[in-house]
């Protein structure tokens, strides 16, 4: 049976957390990804928590999202928020940057960036 990627990450909600944070550090202050950043409010916590929450039970850990707010439904939550190619692609690169940044070792990285890849598409909503 393989590992959860939640179990690779060393079953350590703590390493999530700092994915995150480093997610949405980057996405505060570049002005590459200013596009995908006003689509946040300007308060970032609550973000940070969702995230957080969602991250910890889609990478196998516990089901905080869940307990909260049921089934993440992620595109129809999105759906208020025009999502085209460009803030994907922004959404990506924050995440690729904070796994490095958090030293997520390269095989690891490149499995957790190609499994948020769909994800991350399917919240596409708008053309572009």
């Amino acid at each position: 049976m393989t590992a959860s990627f939640y179990e690779r990450l060393g079953s350590d909600e703590t390493v999530i957390r700092g994915i995150v944070d480093a997610f949405y550090d980057r996405m505060d202050r570049e002005p590459a990804v200013a596009g995908l950043r006003a689509l946040h409010p300007a308060d970032l916590s609550g973000s940070r928590d969702k995230l957080f929450w969602f991250l910890c039970g889609w990478t196998g850990g516990e089901t905080h999202y869940v307990s909260r707010f049921g089934h993440p439904r992620l595109r129809a939550r999105h759906l208020p928020f025009a999502i085209a190619s460009s803030e994907r692609d922004q959404w990506l690169a924050c995440m690729a940057h904070a796994l490095c940044e958090r030293g997520i070792e390269d095989g690891l990285r490149d499995e957790l960036l190609a499994a948020l890849v769909p994800v991350a598409d399917w919240m596409r909503n708008r053309e572009g």
